[in-house]
């Protein structure tokens, strides 16, 4: 087996039963905020599109996504491997762009085509999209890799009875706008960051510890940032307030933690050949260039600013224009408030209003009165700020996934008073009634199952109400908080409250 990375999750995977594109993205997205970090636009896209067997879209996020390259540089006729999400927004994304051959094969089941073994794990909750997030695994008979990309939590135990996993590609790197975007101190904002990265770290060393792989290939990160006016939240920021650890730092923090781990670093055009202990690995960049790149992180971030400018300029061009007040007011009342009168769940997990900025227009979405108003002076627990023309051009657009959009475009600020709430993100992903249906049922389908865990004195359920990861394996206790450390949710156990966010409470009881 043959992997050449190509930039953030891109893979291309070649074994003697064929050959896998995942994920290839290459040109901006988020608003022209985000690019694969090394730059990898010199990369032969179309020999990749032309050569592969199959094509491996984990999901719509446009870092995995990339239309414009789908569009020019990958042959239609390419079978596709399709994750089972619970609606076919991904399909029809797809099929809109030419592609006409699917392969289906539900969540965690084995497929074998032509000497290929194939399994695709599926993430279907309101965390992931909610259209859902997928990791990749693949059998050649020599050797099984898993592509994790950003899936996660994931059931490993599952995954690993597909086969003993030799080499593993793993989400190590920030996806995120939290910190950056809030309105803190600085000194607040570079305590929260450090938390961050060390709750990234500490996810990704749990799956490697429970993959236990031959190899570790960190993956499907970092973005960097070019226009100026996001360049401050390239890497971990001017004075550590940011969030983007990485390759590099990865392996070395890595390195510390666990040297026993066989750690390559995977750069666009690095050709990696695992087989058994041993791994050939072969870079396009020299060791001078790879210094240069790390080592003089922002001289070689601005040049590689300078040469982006046409494509930021177009971005910035192709934005629509700002909408009358009255009229963008109309636009989101017909657009939003039927979304609004189906959220059950969202709008009393949300429970007030929200104020949403959109430049000198203040509107708020009220979400216990089910409207959408202009602002009258009420307190409001969280408020989003952003330019007029990114919210014409997501209206202009019907976005129906604004997270996919604007929030992880960072071009926005945001205040809240208390914890964080996942239901207000979770309605802007879910801007059309397909999405909410989903959601809303997804939610009425996922409550307690009535299964407890017994953990260091407490009896607590075993899921974790965020995302359902299993507390027996991720749960970690101190003194009367429990920490799920699969993506950093902490509760008090005396009481049951969520420490992290509203509307998430644990069932919990000392063990006597």
């Amino acid at each position: 087996m043959r992997v050449t990375g190509l930039g953030h999750a891109g893979l291309f995977i070649e074994t003697a039963a064929g050959s896998v594109l995942c994920d290839p993205w290459v040109n901006p997205a988020f608003f022209g905020s985000w690019f694969p970090f090394p730059d990898n636009t010199d990369l032969d896209w179309a020999h990749y599109g032309r050569a592969a067997d199959y094509l491996y879209v984990s999901h719509l996020h446009r870092d995995h996504f990339d239309a414009e390259n789908l569009r020019r540089n990958v042959r239609k006729d390419i079978t596709v491997l399709l994750p089972a999400f619970a609606t076919d927004e991904l399909e029809r994304e797809l099929s809109a762009l030419g592609f006409t051959t699917f392969l289906r094969a539900p969540s965690g089941t084995p497929v074998e085509r032509d000497g290929l073994r194939i399994m695709i794990t599926a993430l279907t909750g309101p965390g992931d999209g909610p259209i859902g997030d997928s990791a990749l695994s693949l059998d050649d008979g020599r050797t099984v890799l898993l592509n994790q990309n950003d899936a996660h939590p994931l059931d490993i135990a599952a995954i690993r009875e597909f086969g003993e996993v030799d080499a593993y590609f793993v989400q190590f790197s920030g996806a995120i706008w939290y910190p950056m975007v809030y309105q803190l101190p600085l000194s607040a904002k570079k305590e929260f960051a450090a938390r961050k990265r060390q709750g990234q770290f500490d996810r990704a060393l749990r799956y490697i510890d429970a993959v236990e792989a031959k190899h570790v290939f960190p993956n499907a990160g970092p973005p960097c940032f070019l226009d100026d006016e996001l360049f401050e939240h390239n890497g971990t920021g001017r004075v550590g307030e940011s969030i983007f650890v990485d390759q590099l730092e990865f392996l070395r923090q890595l390195g510390r933690a666990r040297p026993r781990v066989a750690a390559h670093l995977l750069l666009p055009g690095t050709v990696a050949e695992p087989e058994d202990t041993a791994c050939k690995l072969t870079h396009r960049y020299t060791e001078t260039e790879i210094e240069h790149i790390f080592g003089e992180k922002p001289a070689y971030l601005r040049e590689f600013a300078r040469r982006q400018q046409p494509a930021l300029a177009a971005e910035r061009a192709s934005r629509s224009p700002a909408l009358p007040r009255e009229r963008l007011l109309t636009e989101l009342k017909q657009w939003w408030e039927p979304l609004l009168t189906r959220a059950d769940r969202i709008c009393a997990g949300v429970g007030g209003p929200a104020r949403l900025d959109v430049g000198e227009v203040p509107i708020v979405v009220d979400f216990p009165a089910r409207e959408v108003r202009l602002w009258d002076g009420e307190r409001c627990r969280y408020t989003l700020s952003t330019s007029a023309d990114l919210v014409a051009t997501n209206v202009e657009r019907r976005e129906v996934d604004w997270s996919n959009s604007l929030l992880l475009s960072m071009r926005f600020t945001a205040s809240r008073i208390g914890p964080y709430n996942e239901f207000l993100y979770v309605f802007f992903k879910c801007l059309s009634m397909e999405r909410i249906e989903y959601v809303e049922n997804y939610y009425d389908s996922c409550q307690d199952d009535g299964q407890d865990i017994v953990l260091d004195g407490w009896q607590v359920q075993r899921r974790c109400p965020h995302l359902r990861a299993d507390l027996g394996r991720f749960g970690k206790i101190e003194g009367d908080v429990l920490t799920c450390t699969l993506h950093g949710w902490r509760y008090d156990l005396t009481s049951g409250r969520c420490l992290t966010a509203n509307g998430h409470d644990i069932r919990a009881s000392a063990v006597s």
